[in-house]
């Protein structure tokens, strides 16, 4: 049976998470024992608040959304259906796009793993500070028709930074900007009859503002040493095969220009589950805290069986229903 494994990105992150998987297995145990033990206190203790900094919850969600995947795996074996799964695809959005490419093996290392996204937090929380240290900028929630959407972004741009930035789902448009221009988009939303959420995120993600932290990950991404993708992985940036551009040459480097992009381009969300779907899979799995993208498949693709991991609870309940669906 075809299935789609993707990964939770940051927004999902929740005291206690990955808990009960370090308690429970040891290939999880591992993983966390690894990220050392402020990753550990923050997992397991941290409040919303330290949480939802950038720094904190790029290590913190990777960590956890990684163990829960090595618990999956060895689950499968335990269970002796690994064998009749066939992943297909996986995908990540924004952040969980590391994991993907963790488990496909172009991030060869999870210690590695962890310590570019924590890297890369550090840069992205930077890149929306002002001189003075306070946020320049958010983001917003469209609900309602993407056209009206982008017309409404257009039309509430001006002179400042206002994109579509997170295409999640047919009712669903994520926008990202100045605070300025989220106001005059919220005005404009309204209008068309669009509602509009802000967020409770710290900044632009995906968005121009997002520029220089691209151009500083870059340096780190190359000295990673990114390798060729052992499976399908759907990139963010273009809801297509990552390495379909690949011409040749240096995979290291072309990787990087990849990610580097994706910092501050739009994830098309809808278009990969839309994918997974044009490849028949029966299921998608959304690995890591909460379970926003397993809602975000029922939406988009009501037909596909929506499972997810994230602590012993769910693991067990989506092996039982993998098991049901073989």
């Amino acid at each position: 049976m075809k299935i789609g494994i993707v990964f939770a990105g940051q927004g999902a992150q929740y005291s206690g998470m990955g808990k009960d998987l370090y308690d429970s297995y040891p290939e999880a145990k591992e993983i966390f024992d690894m990220a050392g033990d402020q990753v550990k206190e923050w997992c397991f203790n941290g409040d919303e608040e330290t949480l939802k900094q950038t720094h904190v919850t790029q290590p913190t969600i990777y960590t956890t959304t990684m163990a829960a995947y090595k618990a999956l795996m060895a689950e499968l074996e335990k269970e002796g259906i690994a064998d009749k799964l066939e992943i297909d695809a996986l995908a990540g959005f924004s952040l969980g796009e590391y994991s993907a490419l963790t488990a496909a093996g172009a991030i060869d290392e999870i210690s590695k793993g962890i310590d570019i996204v924590s890297k890369r937090g550090v840069m992205m929380q930077e890149a929306g500070l002002d001189e003075e240290g306070n946020a320049k900028g958010g983001m917003a929630a469209g609900i309602g028709d993407r056209e009206a959407i982008l017309e409404a972004v257009e039309e509430a741009r001006e002179d400042g930074i206002l994109e579509g930035v997170n295409f999640n789902s047919p009712v669903q448009t994520v926008v990202a900007g100045d605070k300025a221009a989220l106001k005059r988009f919220r005005r404009a939303a309204k209008a068309k009859g669009v509602k509009a959420i802000p967020l409770g995120v710290s900044t632009a993600f995906h968005s121009p503002m997002m520029v220089p932290a691209a151009e500083k990950l870059r340096t780190v991404l190359k000295e990673a040493e990114l390798k060729e993708p052992k499976m399908k992985v759907y990139a963010n940036v273009t809801a297509d095969d990552i390495m379909k551009d690949f011409d040749g040459g240096d995979v290291g480097a072309y990787m990087t220009d990849m990610l580097a992009k994706q910092a501050m381009s739009p994830v098309y969300w809808e278009e990969i589950i839309k994918r997974f779907d044009g490849d028949g899979v029966k299921a998608i799995i959304e690995v890591g805290p909460g379970k926003t993208l397993t809602g975000l498949t029922k939406k988009t693709c009501p037909d596909i069986a929506a499972l997810h991991v994230e602590d012993m609870e769910t693991l067990k309940e989506t092996v039982q229903q993998l098991k049901e669906l073989i």
